[in-house]
């Protein structure tokens, strides 16, 4: 519980006018952003109220630099993920099952740093949009 809470706390931040990135840079939603070019996220269901994603990590590859409009999140296969944010980079020990919900965020950036390929589901609301 602590560990889903702690996930909470660091993928749910709300944005800041500190972490927002300058206004001529706009960065790709979660849904869009990759690594090194390849989609590391595929779109699952889209519809008037909801759109779905899964997102795989295998080791070595991350998520580029990336928003996230209001969401909730699981973790369908655990990782250890590297993840920076406008507060510093963390590591963290992501296990399967664990769930989060985020109004949001300016922006964060990730990569998988263990020997395990990390799966996630997000589903956004479409009013989060």
């Amino acid at each position: 519980m602590i560990r889903a809470v702690a996930l909470a706390l660091l993928l749910a931040a709300p944005a800041t006018a500190a972490e927002t990135p300058p206004a001529e840079t706009p960065l790709p939603s979660a849904f869009d952003a990759g690594w090194h070019g390849q989609k590391v996220c595929e779109l699952l269901f889209d519809n008037a109220q909801m759109r779905t994603a899964r997102c795989k990590f295998p080791p070595g590859v991350g998520h580029e630099r990336h928003f996230h409009a209001a969401h909730w999140g699981y973790i369908v296969q655990g990782a250890t993920m590297r993840i920076t944010t406008a507060a510093g980079t963390v590591d963290r020990v992501l296990k399967a099952g664990d769930s989060w919900w985020s109004d949001g965020i300016a922006w964060h950036e990730a990569i998988n740093i263990g020997p395990e390929t990390g799966v996630y589901i997000i589903v956004e609301p479409i009013a989060a949009r």
